[in-house]
Parts: structure tokens; C-alpha cells; sequence
């Protein structure tokens, strides 16, 4: 028979009992996981934080490396030359790779508002993310281009021919993209879409369980590849944008670093917004066989027989580790 007695121990004191242990257990978990009141903030930002720090860092290279090639081919800026084409096409890709790194394995790296609204269109990616991430790229691209203009102002001043001088595109385009004065509104329009429409279907297709997606960890260098490409085949004509966040971002800074409101003129954010969605429903209805895509929901037969598409999607697009390899 079991008394009281026996769950009393040597010193006297009842020893703990079932829902003690799960009470303590419980708390343990979760100030493990919030030992502070800042922990618990960080949980609610964390995400869209590593958005902003992922796309920052993809303006910090790129528009960096725009302003350093650019500016240093005046012998009022540099001597010589500083770069070519070719190198804008390399820190562009950069940018990317590392800005997917940075973000991956805590938010997914999307980085750009066509990867994030493609997701969830596409994807099961939740909706209630999609604001909150586009902010954080937004900001991102704002701050990026931000920290690189008060790096290269002074270079500015030089380029312009005087303190405070500015002209669109002029170095404008050094922070956002404009196109060449030959192109036509509807050709800009399918550059643009072209260029995110390559972009996402590389994006699906790296992320496709049963395409033969990359190591775990490695999709940024795929990023790289794709940016890289895109950049030396497509960028000429419009600067492939590709990105609206990589575009608007800056414009309102140049906007407010003293450009003016003509810099906000004409903005071809739809335009890889639609190459995105395009591009993503091609390769949904052609090669994707998961049950996270729309396009794969089984019919009123399937249904009867309890039939429901396999899920197919990489975990945590379109960076990092793999479930199996977190501890």
C-alpha cells in the first residue's frame, strides 16, 4: 500500500510530485528559450529582422560596387579605373548569395518581395508573414542604400561637379535601376518580367524535393549563379531590378538625400512581380508534384479515396540547414 509517508524523504520535505515536475519542465523550456524580456521581443522580429539584414547586405554590395565603378572611372574621383561590367555582374551576385546566407536559416533568405508573395501563393507560405517581410526587405534595401551614399557622398560631389549636386538619373542610377532612353515603357515592362521569371523558376526548382535540390546550405551558391547570370545576359537594358524592394528601397532614399520626387517617377516594381507569378505557375503545372502548390489539390475523385499529393518543398526556403542536421 502506498501512503504519504513514502514520498516523504530522509530530510523530512514531500518529494515533488508528477505535475511539480511538469510545472518546472515547462518553465524551464520557456525561459530557456526567453531568459529575458528581450527574448521574448526578438521572437516576434526575429524573422523580418533577418529579412532587412539579409536584403541590406545585398544593397550594400551591390550598390557599393555600382558606386566604386562608376564613380572611380572619373579621374576626378581615381586615377584609373576601379571596375568593369563584369565586376558590377560579380558584387551583385555576391550581395545575393550572402545576403541569402545571413537570412536563411532564420526567416529563409527570400530577400525580395517576389520570392515571399510567390511563396505564398504558391507555396502554403502564410500570409500573415508577407507584410511583415516585405517591410523588412523594404528597410533593408532603404538602409543599404542608405550607409553606401553617406560612404560614396563625398565621390558624388566630385562626379557631379559640385557640393550637393544632383541629377536623374545621373548618380541616381547609382542606387536604383533606370532604363536605357531607347527602351519603350512595354519593353521595360518585359525585361523586368523576364529577368524574375528566370529567377523564380530557378528559386522553385532549388527547392523542389524531387528535382535534385543542392546540399543542405548550399542554395546560396545557386543564388549566386542565377544573379550572376541574369546580370550578364539581361542587366544592360534595365538594370535588372528583378527585386521590388532592391528597387523602391533606394528610390525613396535618393528621394530624400536630395534627388527629388522625380526619382519616384516611374517604378517597375509589377513588373518582376508578374515575371514571379508567371514563372512560378509554369513550373507548378508542369513539373511540380507537392501538395503545397495549389495547382496540385486533389479533384472530387481524389478526394472520395482519401488521395492528397505528397509534400515536395525544400524546409525553410531558399536557405539553410536541413531538419535532420539541427540539434
Amino acid at each position: 500500500m502506498t501512503s504519504k509517508a513514502n514520498s516523504v524523504g530522509s530530510s523530512g520535505k514531500e518529494s515533488p510530485t508528477h505535475f511539480e515536475h511538469a510545472e518546472y519542465d515547462s518553465l524551464h523550456d520557456y525561459y530557456t528559450r526567453f531568459p529575458n524580456r528581450w527574448a521574448r521581443i526578438r521572437d516576434y522580429i526575429r524573422e523580418p529582422a533577418a529579412e532587412m539584414l539579409g536584403t541590406m547586405i545585398l544593397i550594400l554590395f551591390g550598390n557599393g560596387v555600382d558606386c566604386q565603378v562608376v564613380l572611380g572611372g572619373s579621374t576626378k574621383v581615381a586615377p584609373a579605373a576601379k571596375g568593369d561590367y563584369l565586376s558590377l555582374n560579380m558584387s551583385w551576385a555576391v550581395g545575393a548569395a550572402l545576403g541569402v546566407w545571413v537570412a536563411g536559416g532564420v526567416s529563409g533568405g527570400h530577400n525580395n518581395p517576389v520570392v515571399t508573395l510567390c511563396l505564398a501563393l504558391f507555396r502554403g507560405f502564410p500570409w500573415k508573414k508577407v507584410p511583415l517581410y516585405m517591410f523588412g526587405q523594404l528597410l533593408g534595401a532603404f538602409l543599404g542604400s542608405l550607409f553606401t551614399y553617406a560612404n560614396y557622398f563625398h565621390a558624388i560631389d566630385l562626379f557631379e561637379g559640385g557640393k550637393g549636386v544632383r541629377t536623374v538619373p545621373g548618380t541616381a542610377s547609382l542606387f536604383s535601376t533606370y532604363a536605357a532612353d531607347y527602351m519603350p515603357a512595354s519593353s521595360c515592362f518585359f525585361d523586368e518580367f523576364l529577368g524574375a521569371a528566370i529567377l523564380m523558376i530557378v528559386v522553385f526548382a532549388v527547392t523542389d524535393q524531387r528535382n535534385g535540390p543542392p546540399p543542405a546550405g548550399m542554395l546560396p551558391l545557386v543564388i549566386f549563379f542565377v544573379v550572376l547570370g541574369i546580370g550578364a545576359s539581361f542587366g544592360m537594358q534595365t538594370g535588372y531590378a528583378i527585386n521590388p524592394a532592391r528597387d523602391l528601397g533606394p528610390r525613396i532614399m535618393t528621394a530624400m538625400v536630395g534627388y527629388g520626387r522625380e526619382v519616384l517617377a516611374l517604378v517597375p516594381d509589377p513588373c518582376p512581380l508578374s515575371g514571379g507569378i508567371v514563372a512560378s505557375f509554369v513550373y507548378d503545372t508542369f513539373i511540380f508534384v507537392g501538395s503545397e502548390s495549389f495547382v496540385n489539390r486533389p479533384s472530387a475523385t481524389a478526394r472520395r479515396y482519401l488521395a492528397q499529393a505528397k509534400g515536395s518543398e525544400r524546409p525553410n526556403p531558399i536557405a539553410g540547414p536541413s531538419p535532420d542536421d539541427v540539434v
